[in-house]
């Protein structure tokens, strides 16, 4: 299994050196050189596997045996699931009218992304210690990456990772939970810009090359494949949890709505879909819009001003990820990725052409969400249900709630008998404990559980980037004088 960068510029890699790249060479980002396929008898098969063991199952195809032996893997694996509250690492909790909501939030973190970055810490302990090396981690979080990042590599001798944050943007939790990790090697920088502009300073120090180089530079935003990789899980779960039987021929379909802002879990699941498992994908996305306007009119191009939302992790003017998708779609053109990824960062707006844009829609849905449908989805669930959700799953939720209540339209007005539509299957990548502000705007009661409320009172340390500063400078200097120490 060799990757590729999505520009066709950079040399073909192994999975190690997709992990410690983030970027390829090039500015493209790496994508498997072939996407595995997998038969209805291996599909049946897996069916009856364990989140785990689908995790375990999905890195070997990735991961060849001769990089990391298939039993240390699985031990890697383990470990990385380890400290997840839940004995199944996630759940799926079966609501009213056929709400489901895949509970991707039971790691340290209380967030999805411990799923993918848990497990990519083991990998890059892994291949550290085997070379006696060392590395540099640039992170810059719109919210849950961050702290998930932090807690899989800390108090590690080899790894120092700094991560912007963009301040008073996160939640006071999301914050405390990066600001209150006191280790050697956590470098936390709280700086007043927004999600976009932190990734600028991010950009310009790995585009030096000489520096990247020395320092050993790399990212685990979801750039980094090996997080991709962990997520394409969560559809073949959701899949398996929700699908009425693996008997039927063809396959039964299952609809996956994902909340979406840099665009690593709909990515995931085009692979997914792309490995044959038979699912229509839903892209749901707040006020910031540009992957709904993509889908639907093939409009990728920036709106004139970031706006901040309850769902505030998936504030995303530029969804790096999407270049990933587009590469798929597009019978793994990289020439044609190239011009199209150029011309956009140069004009921050492009017209997708239209075969591309038809293949696209073909396998996306979209939605967008404003803070009025968001708040509505969180209090009728609750309504309904008891169930307190994220804004960012209430995004997805009201979807479901948009489809339910059109389809009970349909009814009224039919002569015919109403008929279910497919299952669905909403992804929810943070537990509601984590958006307090956002659940009493919605009028409704937090429940804190005594990990979070125990953040309040703990010492808390961060650097402050200032509009003015150079902040790409700092974080050098930074780095420079952490590596002499």
């Amino acid at each position: 299994m060799e990757y590729v960068s999505t520009r066709g510029g950079a040399g073909a890699v192994d999975f190690e050196g997709a992990l410690f790249s983030g970027y390829a060479p090039d500015g493209g980002l790496f994508m498997p050189q072939h996407i595995p396929s997998l038969d209805r008898d291996t599909l049946r098969r897996w069916g009856h596997l364990s989140y785990r063991e689908l995790v375990k199952e999905l890195c070997s195809l990735f991961i060849t045996a001769e990089l990391v032996p298939r039993s240390t893997l699985n031990d890697l694996i383990d470990r990385a699931f380890s400290r997840f509250r839940h004995k199944d690492v996630i759940h799926l909790s079966r609501l009213k009218d056929g709400l489901n909501v895949l509970e991707l939030w039971h790691g340290v973190t209380y967030a999805f992304k411990d799923l993918s970055l848990s497990c990519t810490g083991q990998f890059l302990q892994y291949f550290l210690e085997k070379k006696q090396k060392h590395v540099t981690i640039l992170v810059g979080t719109s919210g849950d990456t961050g702290s998930s990042a932090i807690e899989s590599v800390r108090g590690q001798k080899n790894m120092d990772i700094f991560v912007l944050l963009p301040k008073g943007f996160c939640t006071q939790i999301q914050e405390l939970q990066m600001t209150t990790v006191i280790e050697d090697n956590v470098h936390v920088f709280a700086a007043h810009g927004n999600s976009d502009e932190i990734d600028e300073p991010i950009k310009e120090l790995f585009a030096d090359v000489d520096f990247a180089r020395k320092y050993n530079l790399m990212s685990l935003n979801s750039v980094n494949w090996s997080r991709i990789m962990v997520q394409i899980a969560h559809h073949f779960y959701a899949y398996f949890q929700c699908a009425p039987s693996l008997d039927i021929t063809p396959l039964p379909v299952v609809e996956i709505v994902v909340p979406t802002g840099g665009g690593g879990n709909i990515t995931a699941g085009c692979i997914a879909q792309k490995m044959g498992l038979p699912i229509r994908l839903v892209a749901v996305v707040n006020s910031n819009d540009i992957i709904h306007r993509t889908v639907q009119y093939g409009d990728f191009s920036l709106s004139e001003s970031m706006k901040s939302t309850l769902a505030s992790a998936m504030d995303i003017q530029e969804p790096y990820n999407m270049e990933r998708i587009l590469w798929l779609l597009s019978g793994s053109d990289s020439r044609l990725m190239k011009t199209l990824m150029e011309r956009f960062s140069v004009s921050k707006s492009l017209k997708l052409p239209e075969d591309l844009h038809k293949k696209l829609s073909e396998t996306l849905r979209s939605c967008s969400a404003s803070d009025e449908d968001i708040m509505g989805a969180m209090q009728r669930c609750w309504e309904e249900n008891c169930y307190l959700l994220c804004p960012h799953s209430a995004v997805a939720a009201h979807y479901h709630y948009l489809q339910l209540d059109g389809a009970r339209l349909h009814q009224k007005f039919s002569h015919f008998s109403f008929l279910c539509s497919i299952p669905r299957c909403c992804l929810a990548p943070a537990s509601a404990a984590k958006f307090q502000d956002a659940l009493l705007r919605a009028g409704l009661v937090p429940q804190l559980p005594p990990e979070i409320t125990a953040l309040m009172a703990m010492e808390s340390r961060s650097t402050p980037l200032e509009r003015g500063q150079d902040w790409a400078q700092v974080l050098r200097e930074q780095i420079e004088a952490t590596a002499q120490r």
